[in-house]
């Protein structure tokens, strides 16, 4: 007796109450490390295609010439992405029929099947078409197995985290899809330095391809020794589970609002930020400033390795602030710094080229009616005009320049003080005009400083990685709540399938394609950072209905 008194004092409750307090963490924490190792390695295998997509492009491409390849092996990518909603709505609604552990563990299975045999394809040289066509159907299995992962994943640890954590929890599901990409330049990297770059194009990139069964198989095990979510469970009890999840989620207006208040006002501008701070940030250091690609991988690396952590942080903090003041409070802030931030990513990358820019820029004046938009999806334009001939050379040599209205068909480029004419490639001696041309753009370009390339001597590598450290703060600021705040939007019956389709429509279609878009814009202006209108303006349009019309959700709770 004595003995039970004892156990209900002050003292001996306190004590039980931290071990009740305690006991929860515990078992969450084992959710949160299986769901987010498996969801790493998903990533892992999805980027290892865009980070091979030149040698992809030799391999599977080679029947067309190398530009269209290299094209086509893009395009590949993309399909990934444009496929990501469908799955969505595939394995969301199977989710919230079949249950949330055993939906994201077949997501993965496919995932993982998929790169693993891309690992084994055959090339164009051994089987011909159907190389391609085999490598495509791949991927289309790849983003529909990613389109079902991330949903199941934010929804299974969000309904084990207690009330007033879950963006503290899911933020580390947020730190998935960088650590996967860090993974899978760490592979390709190792794997280059080992093989050196002649035997790694020959046949060494098929090694982190079949690494992946490795991983496969740890996540598949992990991920087999979870339960499925309490919420789930009780709801299935209980016969409260969705008989229709699609009608409930997209054919009730109550709930389909929600889901484009989701999708325009929290995720689109989340998914542009994330993509210009991750992808082109990436992309620009390499094909616009020229930078060398290993240096600007290692670079990118590392900014990744220093801005991963406040995923987490960021996710905590909107436990305590709000989920709205966090990522629209990203948004704003990166709609006002991304320029500065590209401004000040060419002066430490290329400072010759800044300089240049400075102090010579590049006018093209010519009248619009003879002008065509340098940007060539297929490979195979030909621009022939006197102007279409002059934006050719400038945009190969990756210069810079500012378009000026012209009243005749005649085109002239100012360099600084120096001015060219163009020729028509169409015309008589063109090839004469062309060799002449030629040169004397290169030495016009020469003397105003204009550089082929980034001199590795002159990259201020500690600034770069600054400024990369800025652009993944903000991706971070923005992406690390959003799955507490997807997960509380929506009722439990409906949750896997309602917010994985804003998601993936956020991120694999705003987001996914943004590289391809701004790259249209520099391309039709001439400018290297018109293409930043696009996530910028996308960012405010999202702060704006997200203010105006989202709820604020940290309060919510999932029991539903």
């Amino acid at each position: 007796m004595a003995s039970a008194v004892g156990a209900t004092g002050p003292a001996s409750r306190y004590i039980l109450a931290m071990q009740e307090e305690l006991a929860p963490t515990r078992d969450v924490r084992r959710v949160i490390l299986a769901s987010s190792l498996g969801t790493v390695f998903e990533w892992y295998d999805f980027y290892l295609y865009g980070s091979l997509a030149s040698i992809i492009s030799r391999q599977f491409f080679s029947g067309v010439n190398e530009t269209a390849g290299f094209i086509f092996a893009l395009l590949a990518f993309a399909a990934g992405f444009a496929v990501r909603p469908f799955g969505a709505v595939f394995f969301g609604r199977l989710g919230d029929l079949v249950g949330r552990k055993y939906t994201f563990l077949v997501t993965i299975v496919l995932m993982g099947t998929s790169t693993f045999l891309v690992g084994v394809l055959p090339t164009y040289a051994t089987i011909g078409i159907a190389a391609p066509v085999i490598l495509i159907l791949l991927r289309l299995l790849q983003g529909l197995a990613l389109g079902g992962e991330y949903g199941g994943a934010a929804t299974y640890v969000a309904e084990h985290a207690p009330q007033g954590k879950r963006g503290l929890y899911t933020g580390w599901i947020q730190t998935t899809a960088t650590l996967g990409l860090f993974l899978s330049l760490l592979v390709i990297l190792g794997c280059r330095t080992l093989l050196g770059t002649e035997r790694f194009d020959a046949w060494g990139w098929r090694i982190p391809f079949l690494f992946s069964v490795i991983l496969l198989g740890i996540s598949t095990w992990i991920r087999l020794s979870l339960d499925e979510s309490p919420l789930f469970r009780r709801m299935k009890a209980e016969g409260k589970q969705s008989k229709a999840p699609l009608r409930e989620s997209f054919g009730e207006w109550a709930n389909l609002r929600i889901v484009l208040l989701a999708l325009f006002g929290l995720v689109a501008g989340q998914a542009v930020i994330w993509y210009t701070g991750q992808f082109y940030a990436l992309f620009f250091l390499t094909q616009t400033l020229k930078v060398d690609a290993q240096a600007a991988n290692l670079m990118v690396a590392a900014a990744l390795v220093i801005g991963t952590p406040f995923f987490v942080v960021f996710g905590w903090l909107s436990d305590k602030i709000g989920r709205k003041p966090v990522i629209l409070g990203g948004c704003l802030i990166a709609a006002l710094t991304i320029f500065p931030l590209f401004h000040a990513l060419t002066a430490a990358a290329n400072p010759a080229l800044a300089a240049a820019v400075e102090r010579a820029p590049v006018v093209v004046d010519a009248d619009s009616r003879f002008c065509s938009v340098q940007f060539n999806p297929v490979g195979t334009s030909t621009f022939t005009s006197a102007c279409d001939v002059a934006k050719s050379a400038l945009v190969r040599r990756g210069v810079p320049y500012r378009n000026q209205p012209g009243s005749t068909e005649t085109v002239h480029i100012t360099i600084g003080d120096r001015t060219l004419t163009s020729y028509d490639a169409r015309a008589a001696a063109a090839d004469t005009a062309k060799a002449r041309f030629e040169a004397e753009l290169e030495s016009a370009l020469s003397d105003a400083g204009y550089p082929r390339g980034a001199d590795p001597a002159q990259v201020q590598t500690l600034r770069v990685i600054l400024v990369l450290v800025a652009l993944v703060l903000l991706v971070t600021m923005v992406y690390g709540p959003i799955a507490a705040m997807l997960v509380e939007l929506f009722p439990t019956r409906i949750r896997y399938t309602s917010m994985s389709l804003p998601y993936h429509i956020g991120n694999g279609w705003f987001g996914g394609f943004l590289p391809t878009t701004a790259f249209a814009i520099v391309a039709a202006t001439g400018d290297i950072y018109a293409g930043l209108w696009y996530p910028v303006v996308i960012a405010l349009v999202t702060v704006v209905i997200g203010a105006l019309f989202l709820p604020e959700s940290r309060h919510a709770t999932l029991d539903d």
